[in-house]
C-alpha cells in the first residue's frame, strides 16, 4: 500500500528536527523535508536520507516557502503531490495555492494542513473547505511558553531594564529617577483569557498582580487543560507544558473599562475579521496614564501606526508597548514602531521554548497521521 505523503515544510529546529522526523516515519508517512531552514543541511540528508531501509522514507527539497510559486511547484512536483503539508511559521496557504495543490491529474492531491503551534489565520479556511482541504493545529501547545514570554515583557517594561542595560554598555551609570510600583501594586488586564491567557493569570497573581480579564466569548473560570490529543506512537508521551493554577482573574464586561483601569494589558486573541484593528486610536487612549501594552498576540489585531503614534506622544497616556507580532513579519518585516525608545520589539519568538516546539512539532505530526487515515476523533480541525 501506498505511502501518505507528506511535505515538511519548516521542519522543527535543531535536535527536535530527528524526534519529529521520528514521528511523522513511525506513522509510516512519506516525507519531503524542506531544508531551506535546516541549520546542518548536509548532516540531515546523511542522518536520513537511508530511512527508506527503516520502514520510512525521506526525500529532500531546498526553497523559500513564502515564495507562493515556489511552495506550489514543490507541493506538486513532477505532478505527483503531497496528501499533506505541515508548515510552523505561519506560510501563508491561500486560495491560489489550495486550487493549484488539488488540482485534478495529481497522483496525490493535497488533503490536509497541519500547523505546529496555535492559531490558523495564515489559511484561507473557506478555500480551504471548498477544495476538501482539513486544518489542524495545536492549541495550547504553547501556552507555558508565551505566557512566561509576556511575563518576561511586563517585568522588562516595568522596571526599565533596557534603559538600564544600554547605559550600562556605554559605561554610564543610570540612577533610578523614578523608582517604579512593585507588581504587587499593579492591575493587569488580560484581553483573551483563553489557554494562554490565564496560563498568564496564574502566574501574575502568584506574584501578587491582581488581574482581570475581557473575552469577547462566555468567560472562562478557570484554566483549561491541555488534553494529549495524539494517537499512541512508538516514539513515547508528548511533552506537556506546566500549567500555573491559580484563581481566576475577575471578569470585566467591557474592553473600555479593563482598559481604562488597568495598568498593564496583555492581548491573547486570535486574528479574526472581528479583532482586526481591535486596539487602535481610541481604544489606547482609553488606557491609565503610565500604562504598558504587551500584544504576544497576531499581528494585526494592534493598529501599529496608531501604536506608534502613541508612543511618541509624551502627553499620551500610553507609556511603553511590547510587541512580538507584527502586520508584515519575515521578509516582509517593517513597521512604524522601528527605533521607538519605548517600544521593546522581537520577531515573534515569543512560544519558541524547546517545551514547546516539540509538544507542537509532535502533535502535529500525530494530528495530521490521524486524519489522513481518516480517524478524526479528538483531532482540532479549524473551519472557516
Amino acid at each position: 500500500m501506498e505511502r501518505s505523503r507528506v511535505l515538511l515544510v519548516d521542519a522543527a529546529p535543531g535536535a527536535l528536527l530527528g524526534r519529529e522526523l521520528e514521528r511523522l516515519l513511525g506513522h509510516g508517512l512519506a516525507v519531503t523535508l524542506n531544508l531551506r531552514r535546516v541549520a546542518d543541511r548536509a548532516g540531515a540528508r546523511a542522518d536520513w536520507a537511508d530511512w527508506g531501509g527503516r520502514g520510512g522514507r525521506v526525500d529532500f527539497t531546498d526553497f523559500d516557502p513564502f515564495d507562493e510559486a515556489a511552495l506550489l511547484a514543490e507541493t506538486v512536483r513532477d505532478g505527483l503531490g503531497h496528501h499533506a503539508v505541515k508548515s510552523r511559521g505561519g506560510v501563508p496557504l491561500r486560495a491560489a495555492f489550495l486550487a493549484g495543490a488539488t488540482r485534478p491529474g495529481l497522483a496525490h492531491p493535497l488533503r490536509v494542513i497541519g500547523r505546529a503551534g496555535a492559531g490558523t489565520d495564515h489559511v484561507e479556511l473557506a478555500a480551504a473547505a471548498r477544495h476538501g482541504v482539513t486544518v489542524t493545529h495545536t492549541p495550547g501547545s504553547n501556552a507555558a511558553a508565551v505566557a512566561e514570554f509576556a511575563l518576561a515583557q511586563l517585568l522588562a517594561l516595568t522596571r526599565g531594564l533596557r534603559s538600564y542595560d544600554e547605559a550600562a554598555h556605554r559605561g554610564e551609570w543610570l540612577a533610578a529617577t523614578a523608582p517604579p510600583k512593585e507588581l504587587s501594586e499593579l492591575t493587569l488586564g488580560i484581553v483573551g483569557p483563553g489557554r494562554i491567557g490565564l496560563a498568564l493569570a496564574g502566574r501574575a497573581s502568584a506574584l501578587g498582580m491582581e488581574v482581570q480579564a475581557f473575552s469577547r466569548r462566555p468567560a472562562i473560570t478557570s484554566a483549561p487543560s491541555a488534553p494529549d490529543l495524539a494517537p499512541a506512537s512508538a516514539s513515547g508521551p508528548d511533552p506537556t507544558p506546566a500549567s500555573a493554577p491559580g484563581p481566576a482573574p475577575r471578569p470585566n464586561g467591557s474592553l473600555p473599562d479593563l482598559l481604562a483601569t488597568s495598568d498593564v494589558v496583555s492581548l491573547h486573541l486570535p486574528l479574526t475579521p472581528e479583532t482586526r484593528g481591535l486596539i487602535g486610536r481610541a481604544e489606547l487612549t482609553l488606557m491609565r496614564p503610565g500604562a504598558i501594552l504587551l500584544s504576544t498576540a497576531r499581528g494585526g489585531i494592534v493598529d501599529e501606526q496608531a501604536l506608534a503614534d502613541a508612543l511618541r506622544d509624551p502627553a499620551h497616556p500610553l507609556a511603553a508597548a511590547a510587541v512580538d507580532t507584527f502586520e508584515h513579519e519575515h521578509a516582509a518585516f517593517a513597521s512604524p514602531l522601528f527605533g521607538l525608545p519605548n517600544a521593546l520589539l522581537t520577531p515573534h519568538v515569543a512560544g519558541m521554548t524547546r517545551t514547546a516546539m516539540a509538544t507542537a512539532a509532535l502533535r502535529c505530526a500525530d494530528h495530521i497521521a490521524a486524519l489522513l487515515a481518516g480517524r478524526p476523533e479528538g483531532i482540532p480541525v479549524v473551519t472557516a
